[in-house]
């Protein structure tokens, strides 16, 4: 764990906990990730003692690994959970110093702030990547739109390349999180058949499949080295060919 951020992910279940955050981890292996779920009695529901003692655990391990600064970004999956965190911070001056309530979609949320976190940013960046993806098919359909009558961002673009997916499953969440983390630290803007390359959401709506042509385009301060980048990540198939 080298991230200065950790995320919460708080569900009525505790296997849709365990089950986000397992996901959330594996695409951003550099990120705390713990999911706290059900009642007190095991059920369905939710527990401020869970909760308020896994925010505390997990400040603790950021602070042993001296990345106390960073703080905690906390999803919940529904009313009474986003009810039971904001009772946990306003219960306790501490915890809200540190721990902030994303407002955003519980899964996409949690996935989107991993890998922004999983880059180093800081928590209102992460914060901001979770609250994002809640317009995701928004911007997908509307980059759909515009790439579908017009050639003119190909034209704009100051280094652009098409690409073919090699490997048999395509654009899924793993490869889809290497690039949009290798994007993050390139500097330039990309965008892979024209949507934000740097948001794994937005890489993993595409249903990019094996065999599919995607054009990479780019603009910025190293526009042409973003697009030789990117493209020699799909073609080496993310290992998987």
């Amino acid at each position: 764990m080298t991230a200065r951020v950790a995320l919460v992910l708080v569900s009525h279940s505790a296997d849709l906990a365990r089950g986000a955050a397992e996901l959330a981890g594996q695409m951003a292996p550099d990120v705390l990730v713990r999911g706290v779920g059900g009642g007190p009695d095991g059920g369905l529901g939710t527990s401020l003692d869970a909760i308020q003692k896994t925010l505390e655990e997990v400040l603790a391990v950021l602070s042993d690994a001296g990345a106390a600064g960073g703080g905690v970004v906390v999803l919940g999956d529904l009313g009474s959970s986003v009810l039971t965190v904001e009772a946990a911070l306003e219960l306790d001056d501490a915890l809200a110093e540190h721990v902030v309530l994303a407002r955003a979609p519980f899964v996409e949320g949690a996935v989107a702030a991993a890998v922004t976190a999983h880059g180093g940013a800081d928590r209102d960046a992460v914060l901001a990547s979770a609250t994002a993806s809640a317009g995701m098919f928004a911007a997908i359909e509307a980059a759909q739109a515009s790439g579908a009558g017009e050639t003119a961002p190909a034209e704009a673009a100051e280094g652009s390349r098409t690409v073919t997916v090699r490997n048999p499953l395509g654009l899924h969440a793993r490869p889809a999180a290497l690039v949009s983390r290798k994007v993050a630290e390139l500097g330039a803007s990309v965008t892979i058949d024209g949507v934000d390359a740097s948001s794994v959401l937005q890489l993993m709506a595409l249903g990019a499949t094996q065999g599919r042509e995607l054009r990479v385009e780019a603009t910025g301060d190293g526009a042409a080295e973003a697009v030789t980048t990117v493209v020699e990540m799909i073609e080496a198939g993310f290992g998987e060919v």
